[in-house]
């Protein structure tokens, strides 16, 4: 994670802050950036019972990027149901 993306989540991210205040995660739980991941320079999950959370710092690219993946793969798995607004 990038120390600009780390710095906005150790000090904007209000669901963050809290786990750390109780006690529930550490600095360690952030291990790296959507964009990371999805080019391969950080590992992803490796068990299925890891736990993988986005949260987003209000950066819309990653919000589009994250929204364009998951419809890709909900299509190519006939899962999902497509709604007119």
């Amino acid at each position: 994670m990038s120390e600009a993306s780390r710095e906005a989540a150790e000090n904007e991210s209000a669901d963050y802050l809290e786990a750390r205040r109780e006690g529930a995660i550490g600095a360690d739980h952030i291990r790296a950036e959507l964009g990371e991941v999805l080019i391969g320079s950080r590992p992803r999950r490796t068990d299925p019972f890891e736990i993988t959370l986005f949260r987003s710092q209000g950066l819309a690219i990653e919000d589009l990027a994250c929204a364009a993946h998951l419809f890709e793969r909900a299509s190519r798995n006939g899962r999902g149901t497509w709604a007119e607004y």
